[in-house]
């Protein structure tokens, strides 16, 4: 890794420590960890108590592969609108964000929105 790269990795990494310290996810409320590289997107709806994963969506599902790029903006939203509907039915409403360090710009950005409009509640 250069070096460029590596300050850029640690930075993502520091700035995501300190998300975390002040979130925390529950039953009632889970939080939406969103990871980013760069060909695709995943998200998930996790219970910080018990840790475990409720509900995820990513780029990589069959129904995602082949019909468009997992890398770009229309692919967030679709991800966004994805999770918030498997989130109604699991029945849950709010959520709490984690941008996973990322800046809240671009692809996480249009997945929150997504989510938003699918009915998700930050």
């Amino acid at each position: 890794m250069t070096t460029i790269a590596k300050k850029r990795h640690d930075s993502r990494l520091r700035r995501h420590r300190r998300v975390r310290k002040k979130i925390h996810g529950t039953a009632q409320r889970p939080r939406l960890a969103v990871y980013r590289s760069n060909k695709h997107l995943v998200a998930q709806l996790i219970d910080d108590d018990s840790g475990r994963t409720i509900v995820s969506a990513s780029s990589l599902e069959a129904e995602f592969r082949g019909k468009q790029s997992g890398g770009n903006v229309a692919a967030a939203k679709a991800v966004g609108g994805l999770v918030a509907q498997r989130a109604k039915q699991a029945g849950i409403s709010k959520v709490v964000f984690d941008r996973g360090g990322f800046l809240y710009h671009g692809r996480i950005a249009a997945l929150a929105e997504a989510a938003r409009e699918g009915g998700l509640e930050f």
